[in-house]
């Protein structure tokens, strides 16, 4: 069999280049196997495993400029044009480094290769080989990072994985990510791991008290954590030192931290080495403090070598590979304190050191020995190969492609489920797992994240944060064990326990929860591995400063996903001595409330309702504290459907009254009145992320969504009618004018947020993100400027109301407004926009009057009233994390992609721009796709 490896720079270092060539060895004495690298970059390959591999180059950039390594008459000029244009077949985005010439390239080697499989070894290969590869290639994706953190460089992967024969993942943790993100439209799936190297590894044999890293040098890699956590216990064990291998940008700000911290003789960077296998056998001890890591070949390297490994236990890699006191220590990600203390117990500790690396030589080569892993490799590609002629294949493929696009996919935009950040379960926990959902009758539980979950598509938020409560109390008091509700102004609960019931509460949780779908993640702890255990194995976890417990939920869509985020967290709560100079009981590491991280006792001397039911808490969370926001807000949306004949007729009927053309034209308005249901998700968004909400108020044209029960609490339907104070102003057309009247609608708080319906929110919110406890509203300034010039004709309604709301500023306050808001929600104070009416009535008028945008508008709701509220003391700049999309952008579908993915924004919204690039009916699909993705419950005001 004829196998071909695909790199972009066969000769650099990295962990995908040493993978590639070490599977490549491996599968060498048995097949015919070949590496194509994309560019030459040195004279040599980094690695020397890739000196033995035959391989071949496709672009030569050893010299002053990129040049073809084929025979070519191209000259100097054309080769320095070509390499100066952005490639065509790779975004930029994706990969930077390719060009005209890489394309052409590329074109010319893999149009015509003559290979029985391609295996591609990042997203943008695999987007350059699934449009020129022949159809008779088997392609394979391997993918050597953990690609649900890829961010932008792993968009192809969603895009063009339909298009080949089979996606390998590093871990089963990725696996399962593909899964629920592709569907329906995944080729063959499968998950198998990186092998130990072949070769002689000489072996540490310990003696040495030396700390050994070896990584590039950028901000995911934390290198700075391992120095700052050295340092922190370095006194403790002079005898220590620690050295670094490896290069990158964040080099010199490493050795300033090592000069700040006067580790400049105990700490040593020491730039690359390609003999790495000699520096593990010099070592005591090793460290991966990473951000994110997939399945990280340097592990197997150190564990080959006999030394135990310190890691962070991130999404995936370490985990799978360090079994947590058995060959290393796993501490909780990012923190460095854990680190140390880890550190510090094996420095110090030199018996279990020393078995840990037996057991990591041993475990390693049985776990991870080349001929295990090649052979799942070569039994893959023979059942490939096997049905490479046969018409279904081919068929399928197309299928899948055609299920993507269906399914709201486009070259930018792919529904995708979203980011866990828990490791997946270990194998032991696994097979109870497996008992548990062949146990369950219902057929609600699936694999999913890497644990059980339940599959739901009516739980909302708020529910879930209740019903995780519901479940660690109702075992708490089944077994009698006190606990207090907590308050800390989070949208998830905490309950504070003494810790010296901290065994019962874990008795607790683990009978009554046995069998059960449900997990506690492990906070700090002392013993057991952290991360996320079936609540029913909770006995056997030792000592931690607490749990957060929760029930894994996941929407038919798999676009949804309950979790850690909505848990129930325990706190084992330490009693002060009565000597200290602050008596009382004291929060679990790095805990606080919202009176404080100490209560003078953890007495039941209050209660306080959630939901239905009642909780007991100490009586200083009952009090009104000073930054509760405790006064009613209510939510205004400005609403049109553009699709009804009647509004349509109206509208034509009043354009020819003003001499407005009807058909065509600036100001058609299609863009800004066109309705894509957006409001049935905003609303799902509410009642999602903002259960707090009073009254929903919607203003219409004398409109109703047919899908809108209006008979909920809690929503009325205003028509302009009632809110106009001159009715000869009506019907109007202009969102400015009705904007205008909006604090005249009967019943509405003095404190209010104005959407539209192209604006959601994003993830759970509370009050304060949107007012102050003493009432001041306050406002999200944009970096867009309004164009410090006079008021023109030809001014872009935005711009020409701005302006005109600049100017009525400098008339009243002498101030000179510079910049708008953010597309958020707007907070608003009925009185401030009582007062500007008041005092602007000329103004004002003549915008309600206007029945189409006009240059004589103010916009007063996004914009007026924040620098008015603002002049007069009843408003205040703030931040929040805001997205805005524009759909008639392909450039920012991408980033729909990955706010679905990430869910990473507070609020976002989804506009669209007269001059579109993508195709209504295009726009339509994706944003379908998208916000049904995103909303997937239905919010109680929608009908059955």
């Amino acid at each position: 069999m004829k196998i071909t490896f695909l790199l972009t720079w066969g000769d650099e270092m990295g962990g995908t280049e040493m993978a590639t060539y070490t599977q490549a060895a491996h599968l060498a004495p048995r097949h015919e196997v070949e590496v194509i690298s994309v560019f030459k970059t040195r004279p040599e390959p980094f690695f020397s495993a890739g000196h033995a591999i035959p391989r071949r180059y496709l672009v030569d950039r050893t010299g002053p400029y990129g040049r073809p390594v084929r025979e070519s008459g191209l000259t100097e000029q054309a080769c320095r044009t070509l390499t100066s244009l952005p490639s065509e077949i790779i975004r930029p985005a994706w990969e930077a480094t390719f060009d005209r010439l890489s394309d052409i390239e590329m074109t010319n080697a893999l149009g015509a290769i003559d290979t029985d499989v391609l295996i591609t070894t990042t997203p943008a290969l695999m987007a350059a080989v699934a449009e020129l590869v022949p159809a008779r290639v088997i392609t394979v994706h391997q993918e050597h990072r953990a690609s649900q953190l890829r961010g932008v460089s792993g968009e192809p992967l969603l895009v063009y994985a339909p298009r080949i024969d089979a996606l390998a993942s590093l871990t089963e943790r990725t696996n399962d990510w593909f899964a629920d993100s592709l569907g329906a439209t995944a080729p063959e799936l499968v998950a198998i791991p990186n092998a130990v190297p072949d070769g002689f590894r000489p072996r540490s044999d310990l003696d040495s008290k030396t700390i050994v890293l070896a990584a590039r040098m950028t901000p995911e890699k934390q290198l700075d954590h391992a120095i700052e956590a050295f340092a922190s216990i370095a006194d403790e064990h002079p005898e220590w030192t620690m050295r670094i291998f490896g290069d990158g940008p964040q080099e010199v700000r490493l050795r300033r931290i090592i000069d700040g911290l006067a580790l400049h003789d105990r700490v040593l960077l020491l730039g690359r080495s390609s003999e790495m296998e000699q520096e593990w056998a010099k070592a005591g001890l090793a460290m991966l403090p990473s951000r994110n890591e997939a399945f990280p070949l340097v592990l197997l390297e150190v564990f080959a070598a006999g030394v135990p490994v310190i890691a962070y236990d991130i999404v995936t890699g370490p985990a799978e590979i360090i079994r947590h006191g058995v060959d290393g220590l796993l501490v909780p990600a990012g923190d460095k304190e854990s680190l140390a203390i880890a550190l510090s117990k094996l420095m110090g500790d030199d018996e279990t050191r020393r078995a840990y690396g037996n057991a990591a030589r041993e475990g390693v080569h049985q776990r991870f020995g080349a001929e295990r892993i090649t052979a799942q490799w070569e039994e893959l590609f023979k059942r490939l190969v096997a049905r490479r002629d046969s018409p279904a294949r081919l068929a399928e493929r197309a299928d899948r492609t055609a299920l993507r696009i269906a399914a709201g996919g486009t070259r930018s935009f792919n529904v995708a489920a979203p980011i866990s950040v828990l490791a997946g379960s270990a194998d032991e926990q696994k097979a109870r797992e497996v008992m548990i959902q062949a146990q369950d009758r219902t057929g609600a539980l699936v694999r999913s994240a890497g644990r059980l979950a339940e599959v739901r598509d009516d739980i909302l938020a708020p529910r879930m944060a209740d019903w995780n409560l519901e479940l660690t109390t109702d075992a708490l008091d089944a077994h009698g064990v006190p606990y207090i509700l907590l308050r800390d102004g989070g949208t998830s609960y905490r309950i504070a326990v003494e810790v010296e019931r901290r065994e019962a509460v874990l008795a607790a949780l683990a009978a009554d929860l046995h069998g059960k779908a449900v997990y506690a993640e492990l906070v700090t702890p002392a013993g057991a591995a952290p991360g996320a255990v079936l609540a029913e194995r909770l006995r056997s976890v030792g000592d931690v400063a607490g749990l957060r417990v929760f029930k894994p939920v996941v929407t038919e869509s798999r676009t949804l996903r309950y979790g850690p985020a909505f848990a129930c967290q325990v706190e084992f709560w330490t009693e002060e001595p009565e000597d200290a100079e602050l008596p009382g009981w004291r929060a679990a590491p790095r805990g606080s409330t919202l009176v404080g991280p100490r209560l003078p006792s953890l007495e039941r001397t209050a209660t306080t309702s959630v939901g239905d039911r009642e909780y007991p808490t100490a009586a200083a969370f009952t009090d009104d504290l000073m930054w509760d926001v405790d006064f009613p807000i209510d939510v205004v949306y400005t609403w049109v459907d553009d699709t009804d004949p009647a509004w349509r007729e109206r509208r034509d009927a009043a354009k020819r009254d003003a001499g407005i053309a009807t058909e065509g034209g600036a100001d058609s308005g299609d863009v800004r009145f066109r309705n894509r249901d957006e409001l049935r998700y905003s609303l799902r968004s509410l009642a999602m992320y903002a259960p707090w909400v009073r009254n929903i108020y919607l203003v219409t044209d004398d409109q109703t969504p047919e899908w809108l029960d209006t008979s909920q609490p809690g929503i009325k339907v205003v028509s302009h009618r009632e809110i106009f104070a001159d009715q000869n102003w009506l019907p109007t057309f202009n969102s400015h004018a009705i904007e205008s009247q909006l604090h005249r609608i009967e019943g509405l708080s003095e404190h209010f947020l104005y959407f539209n319906d192209d604006v959601f929110m994003g993830r759970p919110l509370s009050p304060g993100s949107f007012f102050a406890s003493n009432g001041m509203a306050h406002f999200f300034r944009s970096p867009t400027a309004v164009p410090p010039v006079a008021l023109a004709e030809g001014d872009e309604g935005y711009f020409a109301a701005a302006k005109n709301n600049r100017s009525l500023l400098e008339r009243k306050f002498g101030r000179t407004a510079t910049h708008g808001f953010l597309h958020a929600p707007h907070p608003l104070r009925r009185s401030v926009l009582e007062q500007i009416a008041e005092e602007c009535t000329e103004e004002i008028e003549a915008t309600a009057s206007s029945r189409f945008r006009a240059t004589t508008d103010l916009s007063v709701t996004s914009s007026l009233h924040h620098h008015y509220g603002y002049l007069t003391g009843r408003s205040m700049p703030a931040t929040i994390s805001c997205s805005f999309i524009n759909a008639g952008n392909y450039e920012h579908h991408t980033r729909l992609s990955r706010l679905l993915a990430t869910r990473s924004h507070s609020v976002f919204c989804i506009g669209e721009s007269a001059d579109a690039e993508v195709p209504v009916d295009e726009q339509d699909r994706v944003l379908s796709a998208f916000l049904n993705a995103y909303f997937p419950v239905r919010s109680p005001f929608e009908k059955a």
